[in-house]
């Protein structure tokens, strides 16, 4: 791709171009602010998603060591779906299968 300027100067032009092409904000100050905001939420579901995926894991590891305390913690990690389920991280059928999942394993594991 070639520009031809004024003064010659392909090189200044092309850094412009590629400056524009890599900022790629919005010019208007509402889309601005959309572009905040999306990404904070963005960061606030990946926090909400992390905090989950650990509880999760604590509770199998809890129901695999056959720990007495595996259904207070099946309890609490019950609490943390729902919660992720009503802020939208997780689809509620997705929800109710993770939980489904969890309280097979917990009578499995009790038997």
């Amino acid at each position: 791709m070639l520009f031809k300027t004024v003064h010659g100067r392909i090189s200044d032009v092309k850094k412009q171009l590629n400056s524009q092409e890599v900022k790629g904000l919005p010019n208007i100050k509402s889309a601005s602010k959309r572009v905040k905001v999306s990404e904070k939420k963005a960061l606030q579901n990946s926090m909400r998603k992390s905090a989950l995926k650990t509880a999760i894991k604590k509770c199998r590891a809890a129901i695999a060591a056959n720990d007495e305390s595996a259904s207070a913690v099946l309890s609490s990690t019950f609490k943390s779906i729902d919660k992720a389920a009503a802020k939208n991280v997780l689809h509620k059928n997705t929800a109710a299968r993770r939980k489904s999942k969890l309280a097979k394993a917990l009578n499995a594991a009790s038997k």
